[in-house]
């Protein structure tokens, strides 16, 4: 029979192990809560910013999170990049830094959860901005990836107002495609990116028809939706995105 003080120790250490193990796994659930809380403060306080119009202060705010894993932060953190871009006394060369940055955040974000309708969104007004420095080219073979992205985003979230018109703004554009453009597009492929007015229109009044801005009581994105007042300035990057489009 063995020592029965080497077993009495073996008990203690087993039940002190267990116990070891048993405050572990509260600490971790605890972390994990908290962490939880955090995001959702970070959220919060980005969200008040952004209806605020602190351009400068969202982005500064979230590129502290820059690591971070979640969806949430880094779809805001793309669109925050893109917002500051926009800004008119951002220089081109930073610019043009910022695009290619909160396209990265954006692919984060969709990496993280393609589920997430936001991040599709995202990604596909960033990957637009992008081929403003690519080329034609570039831009007119990003068309059917972003369409995809537009489309999968109304898919996951139907109610969604900005995908459908800027769904609407994609078909608006390549309706109107140049006779030069349409012909880089023959070259790149066998069925060129296209689309019709009738189409457009179609994505413009289910917007309209659906949850419209003014119902939602939000003024930035009452003010995007207004801007087919001629005279109305544009102040969000989802103006500036309709105007580009218009002009270019």
């Amino acid at each position: 029979m063995g020592n029965p003080g080497t077993f009495k120790r073996g008990l203690l250490l087993s039940a002190l192990s267990y116990l070891g193990f048993e405050t572990y796994q509260v600490i971790s659930q605890a972390a994990v809560v908290h962490a939880a809380a955090k995001v959702e403060e970070i959220l919060e306080q980005a969200d008040y910013l952004y209806e605020s119009g602190e351009t400068e202060k969202l982005y500064q705010l979230l590129t502290q999170y820059k690591e971070s894993e979640d969806a949430e932060l880094l779809w805001r953190l793309a669109r925050a990049s893109r917002d500051v871009a926009q800004l008119s006394r951002t220089s081109e060369e930073e610019k043009k830094l910022l695009v290619y940055e909160a396209l990265e955040y954006a692919k984060r974000a969709l990496e993280k959860n393609e589920s997430h309708f936001a991040a599709h969104k995202w990604y596909a007004i960033c990957l637009s901005d992008v081929g403003d420095y690519e080329g034609i080219k570039a831009k007119i073979a990003n068309a059917y990836i972003i369409k995809e992205h537009f489309e999968k985003a109304i898919e996951l979230n139907p109610k969604d107002a900005t995908s459908i018109h800027l769904m609407g703004i994609w078909c608006y554009t390549f309706a109107e495609m140049p006779w030069y453009q349409r012909r880089i597009a023959e070259m790149l492929f066998a069925t060129p990116p296209s689309s019709t007015y009738e189409k457009a229109l179609g994505y413009f009044h289910r917007a309209e028809q659906g949850k419209t801005y003014l119902k939602l009581h939000n003024k930035k994105l009452a003010a995007f939706w207004l801007m087919k007042a001629k005279d109305y300035p544009a102040h969000t990057e989802e103006d500036k995105q309709v105007r580009r489009n218009r002009s270019s």
